[in-house]
């Protein structure tokens, strides 16, 4: 079995997939298609590769064979899907980390005179670091599924090699649940720590629990009645940066020095989750951080000061750390560089999100819905949210729940009884057994009922 198949639907460990792939030697990764909507890096053996996503890419497909119950593949599916979630394509061509803006002279002298700017200004210089972002192909705005529809063609693919309609597999959410929500709030300023009560009690209204991100250094006091009220009522407390100033991931060595200081906090706290401050973040760096989870990697990052984007709406693992992405548009990005005071973007994007089953996770900070204008877009978000998980019987649970779940659904086991499928494994008792189903040329996931 592929181990990137068998981490993402936990299948049976004896099902005979096999993947063949045309090994290079040498060479450098580019740009190609895996279909239509399917934009890969890594090195494709049997065409030519782009330097930017945003030309005519070839498409791998017609060079794809199947025969003897095996696929045949002109290019590796696990280094493609690496380079996709831990955004190894940043830069080439996608207007990642090139030009001034993105340079770590400009980040330092900015977050040195952040806080003497007005806020309009801080927000017009902003806009000037963003602008072109409607233009860039690559990911897919507003929800990038490029991993998840990779996925499901390879599993498409291996299940015509075999002959096969259908195989079961772990679903992906406990008790049948068709999406998971998570609802979080990084505090940044003392007005946000001002207002934190207040929103517990808005997200307690619509039977939403949330976490909160505070940032341990520098900024405000953390006091221990907060921290307190924050357990108390069912809330969950996560590290949020070191200093929020920008300097995280400047340089590999000072970044160590930080990840030690965090660590500590992370202990003092009692944590097990960690987010970086703006989203800045080098997914290779963060074994350093003795966290449990990370949620410092945004789905589509066109809005965030550092580009890129993992790509996927489920979490996946970074060596002991599990990353649960941010899939939905910040509130900041929202309110301040769309000057959208609506929730249909945030519609749009749980609608596109629930179809594909993945993970709806939102950041809203205190801070910015403190302003009676944001504060009702946010109840009426609430509202909505409210009413997904009453009609769809969304998982509405903590990062912490989350994390839980995807390891021990990792360990869990399908075991063919007779005729039937059941699962072992720990918290199988919420586990539900799946089918995968191929109609035609089209994959289909169907709970099975009687699980």
């Amino acid at each position: 079995m592929e181990p990137y198949l068998s981490e993402y639907y936990r299948l049976p460990s004896d099902l005979p997939f096999r993947f063949l792939h045309r090994r290079r030697t040498g060479g450098a990764p580019g740009f190609f298609r895996f279909g239509s909507e399917t934009v890969c890096y890594g090195r494709c053996e049997s065409g030519p590769i782009a330097k930017s996503p945003s030309t005519h890419l070839y498409d791998a497909v017609a060079e794809v064979q199947v025969e003897d119950h095996c696929v045949h593949l002109p290019f590796e599916p696990t280094e493609v899907i690496d380079n996709l979630r831990l955004e190894r394509y940043v830069g080439f061509g996608t207007s990642g980390k090139n030009g001034l803006t993105g340079s770590a002279l400009v980040r330092k002298a900015y977050y040195g005179i952040r806080d003497l700017l007005p806020i309009q200004a801080r927000r017009r210089f902003q806009r000037i670091y963003l602008r072109g972002w409607r233009k860039l192909p690559f990911p897919k705005w507003p929800v990038d599924f490029t991993v998840d529809t990779l996925h499901a063609r390879l599993l498409q693919l291996s299940m015509k090699a075999m002959g096969v309609e259908r195989v079961p597999f772990i679903w992906f959410w406990p008790d049948g649940a068709p999406s998971c929500l998570v609802m979080t709030h990084d505090v940044e300023t003392t007005v946000g720590v001002g207002f934190a009560s207040s929103l517990m009690d808005m997200d307690d209204a619509h039977g939403i629990k949330s976490s909160f991100q505070v940032v341990p250094v520098g900024r405000y006091k953390i006091a221990d009645d907060f921290v307190q009220e924050i357990r108390r009522r069912g809330f969950e407390l996560n590290v949020h940066d070191f200093k929020h100033d920008g300097s995280l991931f400047q340089d590999h060595a000072q970044f160590l020095l930080q990840a030690q200081k965090i660590n500590e906090c992370v202990r003092n706290f009692q944590s097990l989750g960690f987010r970086s401050g703006a989203m800045y973040r080098n997914q290779e760096w963060f074994q350093a951080l003795d966290v449990s989870y990370d949620m410092s990697v945004p789905n589509v990052a066109h809005l965030e000061p550092q580009r890129g984007g993992c790509c996927t709406v489920m979490p996946y693992r970074i060596g002991k750390i599990l990353e649960l992405p941010l899939t939905m548009t910040q509130d900041y990005s929202m309110f301040h560089m769309l000057g959208d005071y609506s929730i249909d973007l945030w519609i749009t994007e749980c609608e596109q999100i629930l179809r594909r089953n993945g993970l709806i996770s939102f950041i809203v900070h205190p801070d910015y819905v403190v302003e009676p204008l944001a504060r009702k877009v946010y109840l009426n978000l609430l509202g909505h949210l409210s009413r997904l998980v009453a009609d769809h019987k969304l998982w509405a649970a903590l990062p912490g729940d989350v994390n839980r779940w995807w390891r021990n659904r990792s360990e869990m086991e399908l075991v063919r009884d007779g005729g039937r499928w059941h699962i072992e494994g720990p918290d199988k008792e919420r586990a539900r057994v799946a089918y995968a189903i191929l109609e035609g040329d089209r994959l289909t996931y169907r709970l099975d009922e009687t699980s």
